[in-house]
Protein backbone atom coordinates (compact mmCIF):
# COMPACT_ATOMS: atom_id res chain seq x y z
CA UNK A 1 0.00 0.00 0.00
CA UNK A 2 2.73 2.29 0.85
CA UNK A 3 4.27 1.76 -2.95
CA UNK A 4 0.58 2.42 -4.29
CA UNK A 5 0.16 5.50 -2.26
CA UNK A 6 3.96 6.75 -3.68
CA UNK A 7 3.42 6.19 -7.27
CA UNK A 8 0.15 7.83 -7.17
CA UNK A 9 1.22 10.87 -5.63
CA UNK A 10 4.53 10.73 -8.41
CA UNK A 11 1.57 10.07 -11.07
CA UNK A 12 -0.37 13.57 -9.81
CA UNK A 13 2.66 15.79 -9.80
CA UNK A 14 4.43 14.53 -12.97
CA UNK A 15 0.33 15.24 -14.27
CA UNK A 16 0.50 18.82 -12.60
CA UNK A 17 3.66 19.49 -14.20
CA UNK A 18 3.25 18.20 -17.30
CA UNK A 19 -0.30 18.66 -17.70
CA UNK A 20 -0.72 22.01 -16.78
CA UNK A 21 2.05 23.70 -15.10
CA UNK A 22 4.74 22.80 -18.44
CA UNK A 23 2.00 23.85 -21.11
CA UNK A 24 0.10 26.90 -19.70
CA UNK A 25 3.95 27.81 -18.48
CA UNK A 26 5.32 28.00 -22.06
CA UNK A 27 1.97 29.48 -23.42
CA UNK A 28 2.68 32.79 -21.12
CA UNK A 29 6.53 32.70 -22.37
CA UNK A 30 5.29 32.59 -25.87
CA UNK A 31 3.31 35.28 -25.67
CA UNK A 32 5.35 37.45 -23.88
CA UNK A 33 8.55 36.91 -26.13
CA UNK A 34 6.69 36.28 -30.00
CA UNK A 35 3.08 37.23 -29.46
CA UNK A 36 2.23 37.09 -33.32
CA UNK A 37 3.98 34.02 -33.68
CA UNK A 38 2.42 32.50 -30.38
CA UNK A 39 -1.06 33.13 -32.08
CA UNK A 40 -0.13 31.35 -35.65
CA UNK A 41 1.30 33.87 -37.38
CA UNK A 42 -1.82 35.18 -38.36
CA UNK A 43 -2.41 37.75 -40.87
CA UNK A 44 -5.35 40.11 -41.03
CA UNK A 45 -6.78 42.68 -43.67
CA UNK A 46 -9.41 45.19 -42.46
CA UNK A 47 -9.10 43.61 -39.27
CA UNK A 48 -10.56 40.19 -40.72
CA UNK A 49 -8.15 36.98 -40.61
CA UNK A 50 -7.07 35.99 -44.14
CA UNK A 51 -4.29 33.19 -43.37
CA UNK A 52 -1.68 32.60 -41.67
CA UNK A 53 2.64 33.25 -42.86
CA UNK A 54 3.00 29.99 -41.94
CA UNK A 55 0.19 28.04 -44.12
CA UNK A 56 0.24 28.62 -48.33
CA UNK A 57 -3.08 29.06 -49.93
CA UNK A 58 -4.56 27.40 -52.89
CA UNK A 59 -4.22 31.52 -55.44
CA UNK A 60 -5.19 30.09 -58.83
CA UNK A 61 -6.13 33.42 -61.27
CA UNK A 62 -3.94 34.72 -63.21
CA UNK A 63 -3.61 37.90 -61.44
CA UNK A 64 -2.39 36.79 -58.86
CA UNK A 65 1.20 35.20 -58.00
CA UNK A 66 0.81 31.65 -57.33
CA UNK A 67 2.51 29.43 -54.33
CA UNK A 68 4.48 26.42 -55.02
CA UNK A 69 2.23 22.89 -55.23
CA UNK A 70 0.64 20.89 -51.98
CA UNK A 71 0.70 17.71 -51.82
CA UNK A 72 -1.50 17.37 -48.83
CA UNK A 73 -3.95 14.41 -49.47
CA UNK A 74 -7.90 14.18 -49.66
CA UNK A 75 -8.89 12.39 -46.33
CA UNK A 76 -11.86 10.94 -48.17
CA UNK A 77 -9.72 9.26 -50.50
CA UNK A 78 -10.90 10.79 -53.54
CA UNK A 79 -7.89 13.65 -54.79
CA UNK A 80 -6.46 16.11 -52.62
CA UNK A 81 -7.49 19.39 -50.72
CA UNK A 82 -4.48 22.03 -51.16
CA UNK A 83 -3.07 23.22 -48.17
CA UNK A 84 -4.99 21.58 -46.04
CA UNK A 85 -3.42 22.58 -42.30
CA UNK A 86 -5.13 19.27 -41.13
CA UNK A 87 -3.61 16.64 -43.20
CA UNK A 88 0.11 18.07 -43.10
CA UNK A 89 2.19 15.45 -45.85
CA UNK A 90 4.41 15.24 -48.33
CA UNK A 91 4.13 12.76 -51.63
CA UNK A 92 6.54 10.49 -50.29
CA UNK A 93 7.51 9.52 -53.85
CA UNK A 94 11.05 9.23 -54.37
CA UNK A 95 12.76 11.60 -57.30
CA UNK A 96 13.22 8.81 -59.52
CA UNK A 97 9.76 7.11 -59.42
CA UNK A 98 8.03 7.16 -62.49
CA UNK A 99 4.68 8.56 -60.85
CA UNK A 100 6.74 11.92 -59.46
CA UNK A 101 8.97 11.98 -62.97
CA UNK A 102 5.62 12.05 -64.81
CA UNK A 103 3.71 15.10 -62.38
CA UNK A 104 6.60 17.44 -62.30
CA UNK A 105 7.24 16.86 -66.14
CA UNK A 106 3.50 17.89 -66.32
CA UNK A 107 3.36 20.68 -63.69
CA UNK A 108 6.91 22.18 -65.79
CA UNK A 109 5.44 22.45 -68.97
CA UNK A 110 1.69 23.84 -67.30
CA UNK A 111 4.25 26.23 -65.34
CA UNK A 112 6.00 27.45 -68.75
CA UNK A 113 2.43 27.67 -70.54
CA UNK A 114 0.91 29.38 -67.90
CA UNK A 115 3.65 31.86 -67.62
CA UNK A 116 4.36 32.26 -71.20
CA UNK A 117 7.84 30.36 -71.12
CA UNK A 118 9.74 29.09 -73.93
CA UNK A 119 9.84 25.04 -73.69
CA UNK A 120 13.46 25.11 -73.20
CA UNK A 121 13.28 27.73 -69.92
CA UNK A 122 13.96 26.23 -66.88
CA UNK A 123 11.76 26.08 -64.19
CA UNK A 124 12.55 26.29 -60.41
CA UNK A 125 12.12 23.21 -58.33
CA UNK A 126 9.56 25.15 -55.91
CA UNK A 127 6.98 25.41 -58.86
CA UNK A 128 6.73 22.49 -59.73
CA UNK A 129 7.65 20.09 -56.18
CA UNK A 130 5.66 20.11 -53.27
CA UNK A 131 7.53 21.01 -50.05
CA UNK A 132 7.78 18.03 -47.36
CA UNK A 133 5.02 19.54 -45.54
CA UNK A 134 2.80 19.92 -48.41
CA UNK A 135 2.10 23.73 -46.70
CA UNK A 136 4.86 25.96 -47.37
CA UNK A 137 3.67 29.64 -48.13
CA UNK A 138 6.67 30.81 -49.67
CA UNK A 139 8.10 30.88 -52.98
CA UNK A 140 11.81 31.35 -54.24
CA UNK A 141 12.69 34.28 -55.36
CA UNK A 142 13.49 33.11 -58.79
CA UNK A 143 9.76 31.82 -59.00
CA UNK A 144 8.14 35.09 -58.53
CA UNK A 145 9.75 36.80 -60.97
CA UNK A 146 9.13 33.91 -63.68
CA UNK A 147 5.48 35.00 -62.52
CA UNK A 148 5.78 38.59 -63.08
CA UNK A 149 4.79 39.08 -66.83
CA UNK A 150 2.31 36.83 -65.86
CA UNK A 151 0.21 39.04 -63.11
CA UNK A 152 1.82 42.26 -65.03
CA UNK A 153 -0.37 41.76 -67.73
CA UNK A 154 -3.46 40.06 -66.06
CA UNK A 155 -3.32 43.22 -63.74
CA UNK A 156 -2.67 45.68 -66.22
CA UNK A 157 0.90 46.87 -64.75
CA UNK A 158 4.19 47.65 -65.91
CA UNK A 159 6.37 44.49 -65.33
CA UNK A 160 8.96 47.04 -63.62
CA UNK A 161 6.87 48.01 -61.48
CA UNK A 162 5.50 45.12 -60.12
CA UNK A 163 9.17 43.36 -60.25
CA UNK A 164 9.70 46.04 -57.58
CA UNK A 165 7.22 45.07 -55.38
CA UNK A 166 8.21 41.56 -55.37
CA UNK A 167 12.05 42.45 -54.42
CA UNK A 168 10.31 44.55 -51.78
CA UNK A 169 8.85 41.09 -50.38
CA UNK A 170 12.02 39.01 -50.63
CA UNK A 171 12.66 37.80 -46.76
CA UNK A 172 16.17 36.59 -46.50
CA UNK A 173 17.46 33.23 -45.14
CA UNK A 174 16.51 32.66 -41.62
CA UNK A 175 18.80 34.27 -39.04
CA UNK A 176 20.73 34.80 -42.18
CA UNK A 177 22.12 31.27 -42.46
CA UNK A 178 19.63 28.94 -43.32
CA UNK A 179 17.41 28.52 -46.71
CA UNK A 180 17.11 30.86 -49.68
CA UNK A 181 15.81 33.96 -50.14
CA UNK A 182 12.18 33.76 -50.57
CA UNK A 183 8.61 35.48 -50.78
CA UNK A 184 5.70 34.87 -49.06
CA UNK A 185 2.70 34.49 -51.75
CA UNK A 186 0.26 35.50 -48.92
CA UNK A 187 1.85 39.04 -48.10
CA UNK A 188 2.74 39.86 -51.65
CA UNK A 189 -0.91 38.95 -52.97
CA UNK A 190 -2.40 41.13 -50.70
CA UNK A 191 0.12 43.67 -51.16
CA UNK A 192 -1.13 43.92 -54.99
CA UNK A 193 -4.51 43.71 -53.86
CA UNK A 194 -3.54 47.37 -51.72
CA UNK A 195 -2.27 48.65 -54.50
CA UNK A 196 -3.91 51.52 -56.36
CA UNK A 197 -5.88 50.15 -59.67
Amino acid sequence: MKTLAVSLRAMLLLVLVTGFVYPIGMDVIAHIFFPHQADGSLIRKNGVVVGSALIGQPFTQPRYFHPRPSATPDPTGSGSVPYDAAFSSASNLAPTNGAQVKAVSSAAKAYRDENGLPPTQAVPADAVTASGSGLDPDISLANALLQVNRVAHARSMEPSALKRLVLSHVEGPQWGLFGESRVNVLKLNLALDSLKP
